[in-house]
């Protein structure tokens, strides 16, 4: 177990009063936090999304990923389902921090991929934690869940953590113009599973 759970507060939003759960790293301090909406106490599958930190995605409203436009759309469809869990994974740019996936980006302005960028800078094309993620379930007591996502990294690592993944739901939102080549980085040099509509096609 690489966390402790700290602290809890209701949290008022647009889609309904979730349940904020903070907890720490042991090893380095740093924070995580689950938004929990209903009751997760049921033996059954619970709907939920791994959320990694995006500053410039879910604060800054930027059209170069499609992270915010996924932020969004989770916690509506957690609210609508009337249950389930939306874990803000704390790993800024894929793990880099947020000055380097400003460095990141500079290198994407002269052309690089995110991944030839990442490469660039020294890291690998991702460098996140999610065996974070099944801690975080772990402590919230949930064994099985419905999984919202693209990626099958995120499928894989928590498998194999033992958490069980009985339904994979695509989350396919934010397409536009700006994260275009990004959103087919994703798919051809990391495997996600998007259904892409290229500009002008």
């Amino acid at each position: 177990m690489k966390l402790k759970r700290v602290a809890q507060a209701k949290l008022p939003t647009p889609w309904g009063e979730f349940l904020m759960v903070g907890f720490q790293e042991l090893a380095t301090g740093k924070d995580h936090v689950a938004l929990v909406f209903g009751d997760i106490s049921e033996d059954k599958p619970i709907l939920t999304r791994v959320h990694s930190e995006c500053l410039t995605g879910d604060a800054l409203f930027s059209l170069r990923c499609d992270c915010g436009f996924q932020l969004k759309a989770s916690l509506e469809q957690i609210a609508k389902n009337g249950q389930g869990i939306l874990l803000y994974h704390r790993q800024e740019g894929r793990n880099i921090g947020l000055l380097n996936k400003i460095r990141a980006y500079a290198l994407q302005d002269t052309g690089l991929d995110t991944v030839e960028a990442n490469h660039q800078l020294g890291f690998a094309a991702d460098e996140r934690d999610f065996t974070i993620c099944a801690d975080m379930l772990e402590l919230l007591n949930v064994k099985q869940i419905r999984l919202l996502t693209n990626n099958p990294e995120k499928i894989r690592v928590l498998t194999e953590a033992g958490i069980k993944i009985t339904e994979r739901i695509p989350l396919e939102v934010g397409e536009n113009p700006s994260n275009e080549h990004y959103l087919e980085t994703k798919v051809l040099k990391m495997g996600h599973l998007l259904h892409l509509h290229p500009t002008g096609k």
